[in-house]
C-alpha cells in the first residue's frame, strides 16, 4: 500500500477524472455567484434568529435554545460555504491536501451539526408534547450538555476523512465528487443523514397522530371550526418541515449514494448545484420561523426597526407582550377543568412549537 501525502490535489482529481479548469468558465461564475448569494442570506437570517432568541425572554426555554443552536449551525454552514466558494473552481488546484481537507471538513461539520440539531428538536418536541408539558423541564445544564454533544459529534464526523478514512493510501477507492474521500465514507455519510431524516419523519408523524386524537377527545371543549383549524395548521407545518428537508437534501444524498455505489454513473454534472440546494436549507429555517411563529416574526420586526424606533420603544412593546402571556396563562389555570385546559395548552403548544421547528 502506497500513500500519496506528498502529491498535489490535482493528482487525485486526475485519478477520479474530475476536471479542474485552469480558466474560469461560465459554469464556475454561475455557481460561485449563486453560492455567495445564498451565503449572504444564510448568514444574515441566522444572525437575526440568534439575536431574537437572545433579546426576547419569551424564547428563554430549552426548545428555543436548541433552535438558537440550529441557527448557529446554519450560520457556521453559511460561513463554511462562503469559504468553499473562495476555494473552488480554478482555485482548487492551488490547495494543498491539508487545505482541501479543511475546506471539506468545515462543510461536513456544519451540515452534520444542522441535521443532528433538527433531530434533537424533533425528539424534544416529542417528549414535551407526550408528557403534556407547556415547555420542556430539561434544565439549562442538560441543554448545554446536549448542545456540546451535538457539536462534538459533528466535529468528529467532519474530521473522520482527514484522520484516515480517505483514499490517500488507496487511490482505487477515490470518489468522483470528493476525490480525496473514499466512496465508502460518502455512502456512510449519506446513509447516516437518510436515517436521521427517517427518524424525524417518524417522530413528527407520531406527534401529529397524537395531537389529532387528543384534539378529537377534547372536541366538547372547542368548536368544530377550531378543531379543524388546529389539525390543518399542524398538517401545514409538518409538510413544511419534512418537505423542506426532502427538497433540499434528497438530491444531494442520492448523488452521494450513486457516487459511492456506482462507479460508472455521471455524478459531476449537477453536484455543485445540489450542494447549493442543500445549503438553501440553512436559510429556509428562519423563513419558516417568521412565517409560522408570530412571536418570532414580531421580534424580527423589532430588531430590524431598531435604528428607527430605538431600544426604549422596543422594550416597552416587549413588556406588553410578556404581560399578555402571563394573563393568558392565569386564565388557562383558572378555567373550567384543569385537565381540559392542560390539554388545550398542549394542543396550542404542539401547533406553535412545531411551527417553530424547521426541517
Amino acid at each position: 500500500m502506497v500513500c500519496h501525502y506528498n502529491e498535489s490535489v490535482k493528482f487525485f482529481y486526475d485519478i477520479s477524472k474530475k476536471n479542474i479548469s485552469g480558466m474560469w468558465q461560465t459554469k464556475d461564475y454561475v455557481v460561485v455567484s449563486l453560492g455567495l448569494l445564498v451565503c449572504v442570506f444564510v448568514i444574515f437570517a441566522n444572525i437575526l434568529v440568534m439575536l431574537a432568541i437572545f433579546m426576547n425572554r419569551r424564547f428563554h426555554y430549552p426548545i428555543y435554545y436548541l433552535l438558537g443552536n440550529l441557527a448557529a449551525a446554519d450560520l457556521f454552514a453559511g460561513i463554511s460555504y462562503m469559504y468553499l466558494m473562495f476555494h473552488t473552481g480554478p482555485w482548487t488546484i492551488k490547495l494543498s491536501i491539508n487545505q482541501w481537507f479543511v475546506r471539506q471538513g468545515l462543510i461536513d461539520t456544519s451540515l452534520t451539526a444542522s441535521v443532528i440539531n433538527l433531530m434533537a428538536i424533533a425528539l424534544e418536541r416529542h417528549q414535551t408534547i407526550f408528557t403534556m408539558q407547556l415547555h420542556s423541564k430539561m434544565t439549562n445544564h442538560r441543554v448545554v450538555l446536549l448542545i456540546i454533544g451535538i457539536w462534538l459529534i459533528a466535529i468528529l464526523l467532519g474530521l473522520v476523512p482527514s484522520l484516515g478514512w480517505s483514499c490517500i493510501c488507496n487511490t482505487s477507492e477515490c470518489s468522483n465528487m470528493a476525490p480525496l474521500y473514499c466512496r465508502s465514507y460518502l455512502v456512510f455519510w449519506a446513509v447516516l443523514n437518510l436515517l436521521t431524516f427517517t427518524i424525524m419523519m417518524a417522530v413528527y408523524t407520531r406527534i401529529f397522530i397524537y395531537v389529532l386524537r387528543k384534539n378529537h377527545r377534547m372536541s366538547q371543549h372547542t368548536s368544530q371550526v377550531k378543531q379543524k383549524e388546529t389539525v390543518v395548521n399542524l398538517m401545514k407545518t409538518m409538510v413544511m418541515i419534512l418537505g423542506c428537508f426532502v427538497v433540499c437534501w434528497t438530491p444531494g444524498l442520492v448523488l452521494l449514494l450513486l457516487d459511492g455505489l456506482c462507479e460508472s454513473c455521471d455524478v459531476l454534472t449537477y453536484e455543485k448545484f445540489f450542494l447549493v440546494l442543500a445549503e438553501c436549507n440553512s436559510f429556509m429555517n428562519p423563513i419558516i420561523y417568521s412565517y409560522r411563529d408570530k412571536d418570532m416574526r414580531d421580534t424580527f420586526k423589532r430588531i430590524l426597526c431598531f435604528p428607527c424606533l430605538g431600544w426604549q420603544q422596543t422594550e416597552e412593546h416587549s413588556g406588553v407582550r410578556f404581560n399578555t402571556l402571563k394573563q393568558e396563562a392565569r386564565k388557562a389555570r383558572d378555567g373550567d377543568g384543569e385537565q381540559a385546559n392542560r390539554g388545550q395548552l398542549v394542543l396550542k403548544e404542539a401547533e406553535n412549537m412545531l411551527d417553530s421547528t424547521e426541517s
